[in-house]
């Protein structure tokens, strides 16, 4: 007899987004699924079909459960999320022993991708190249960029993106040094990784104590033609600083799939400056990718099914580290 399960989320077009492609069949193979999928709107109407729910498979959008959901929820063994930070739910859910298991590895994997394909062309000066290339004479005139051979690049984080990402670098011969979040952690100062890799890249975690870590200094500590690439947050960025350093520099580039706020404002100068390449948030997992988030929840889903150990699990101290 199949155990029961219910979807969860604030948008039900995630769950038709993220569980796509058969994933959503899979579940129903595994479960015996509620017809609906649950929102904040609808759970009441639900409460009663929900009493014998022992799973609840969610992704983006999924809300925080009060002390009359968990009454409402007496046989709820399990939390399968097929999305990234479990952080603004998870805890109350743990508090109860109930299970959480996230995407979060799985979510890594498209910004690691991202910020290494950026990383290389970096190296190679790609984007000084591609903006100073105005006229024949151009082609011999930029030559002072660096080479992807026995550079150094600096990873700001220490989190499953980093960790990834030095995988993918692995490939190259070049130096890489990642400086973890925490100061106590760190062998390399994030003053010393600015002033020393000809490419700084940030996947710092989204904490409040990261905010705008990255200053006017830093920038203008920079070696010639080197690169800042920004995936983590755009928060964590003293934005005016660096815009000011931007300016002084044109010679740097920066590199900003996040920005605080985000757009940037229709008169930020991040759309006009020469030397900074925007993109719209575009790194993590989107279109095809995110059905490697529900993947990975399934699988858990699997294990658990099967009493085995999960790859997945979410535990109270990693909460707000998970990705430091």
């Amino acid at each position: 007899m199949k155990l029961k399960a219910a979807f969860f989320t604030s948008n039900p077009s995630n769950i038709d987004y993220v569980y796509s492609k058969g994933r959503l069949e899979q579940v129903k193979e595994l479960f015996e699924v509620c017809p609906e999928v649950i929102t904040p709107e609808n759970f009441t109407a639900n409460a009663a079909a929900l009493r014998d729910v022992q799973a609840i498979f969610s992704t983006w959008g999924m809300f925080s459960f009060s002390e009359a959901h968990f009454t409402a929820m007496p046989s709820l063994k399990a939390v399968f999320y097929g999305a990234g930070a479990t952080d603004m739910f998870a805890r109350p859910f743990l508090a109860r022993n109930i299970i959480v298991c996230s995407a979060w590895q799985a979510n890594a994997i498209p910004v690691a991708e991202f910020a290494a394909a950026q990383i290389i062309l970096g190296l190679k000066g790609y984007f000084r190249d591609m903006r100073c290339l105005k006229s024949p004479e151009d082609y011999r005139r930029h030559r002072e960029f660096s080479g992807v051979f026995e550079d150094k690049v600096a990873l700001i984080g220490a989190g499953a993106i980093a960790a990834k990402t030095e995988e993918f670098l692995k490939n190259y011969q070049i130096e890489v040094v990642v400086v973890p979040s925490r100061p106590e952690r760190r062998t390399v100062s994030i003053e010393e990784a600015f002033k020393t890799a000809f490419v700084v890249s940030n996947h710092l975690p989204n904490r409040t104590d990261n905010q705008k870590v990255f200053r006017k200094e830093h920038f203008l500590s920079m070696r010639p033609g080197a690169v800042f690439i920004n995936t983590g947050r755009g928060a964590q960025v003293d934005e005016a600083g660096m815009i000011a350093a931007l300016k002084e520099r044109p010679d740097l580039t920066a590199l900003l799939d996040v920005t605080s706020p985000e757009p940037p404002a229709a008169d930020s100068e991040l759309y006009t400056l020469p030397n900074v390449h925007l993109s719209s948030h575009i790194a993590g997992s989107m279109n095809n990718e995110v059905v490697r988030m529900a993947d990975y929840v399934i699988g858990d889903a699997v294990r658990w099914l099967k009493g085995e150990a999960l790859l997945y699990r979410i535990q109270e101290n990693m909460l707000l580290t998970a990705n430091s």
